[in-house]
């Protein structure tokens, strides 16, 4: 069986912990992991706090086979997430001439003020991600990939990226639709289900539309005989409660 490769996310920003930005990036890059089978096993959201940002990466470089890192990279001195990134590898930090070089595809040299020459201050021993759309680079280190935070230019990183990501098995995903059937009336069952099928992930997704209540259950693993196996054992136990409804 293919090793699994893993992976988790440090959000990292002032702005999205006080509500004023929503983050857009958490979703994109947990389907776009899944879809090149990598799994996406936490998720950390850290203020612009250099101790802090420091402290995460490595918590999370030394748990899983890449972390990926979402803002802080930008012109403004709240952007630390390069020095705090240098901080936690325990190396310098300094202009680095590949970085200006695409600065100046972008801008004039009298256009290069103190402020945008900071987003080429990369920490050495570091690999670039070119940014094909405002120029100004993210980076790599060891196993930890550092992005933007704006959406487009964060997708475009990763587009750049992925084709050197080792990647792993593929997650097989089946639903069942369960209805307008309570989860008070499938829990046992499922619970049931579940038990005989530790390596299959099962869960219960409840939701309100235009239509009226809905239950989803999700079948999840790497293996598509056993996610077959259990969705038909979901199945039939749906059908088997259908016909005697029980209320939320």
């Amino acid at each position: 069986m293919t090793a699994s490769v893993t992976a988790a996310l440090l959000v990292i920003g002032d702005e999205i912990l006080s509500g004023r930005t929503k983050d857009k990036n958490i979703g994109y890059i947990a389907d776009y992991l899944t879809a090149i089978g990598i799994d996406l096993s936490e998720v950390r959201i850290v203020p612009d706090m250099e101790d802090e940002i420091a402290a995460a990466v490595n918590a999370l470089r030394q748990r899983y086979t890449y972390l990926f890192t979402t803002g802080g990279i930008g012109p403004t001195h709240d952007d630390i997430t390069a020095d705090s990134i240098a901080k936690a590898f325990g190396v310098a930090i300094d202009h680095d001439p590949r970085a200006v070089a695409l600065l100046r595809e972008r801008y004039q040299e009298h256009e290069l003020t103190a402020a945008r020459l900071r987003m080429a201050r990369i920490p050495h021993g570091a690999d670039l991600i070119e940014n094909p759309i405002s120029k100004a680079p993210g980076f790599r280190i060891g196993n930890v990939i550092v992005m933007a935070g704006v959406p487009s230019i964060m997708q475009a990183m990763l587009d750049l990226v992925a084709p050197t990501l080792q990647t792993g098995a593929r997650m097989v995903v089946e639903t069942v639709d369960a209805g307008s059937l309570g989860e008070g009336a499938y829990g046992d069952g499922l619970a049931r289900i579940a038990a005989e099928h530790a390596e299959v992930s099962i869960g219960s997704y409840p939701s309100f539309t235009s239509t009226g209540f809905n239950n989803q259950i999700v079948i999840r693993a790497k293996d598509a005989e056993a996610v077959s196996r259990v969705a038909k054992a979901v199945r039939a136990l749906v059908e088997s409660l259908k016909s005697d409804r029980v209320p939320l």
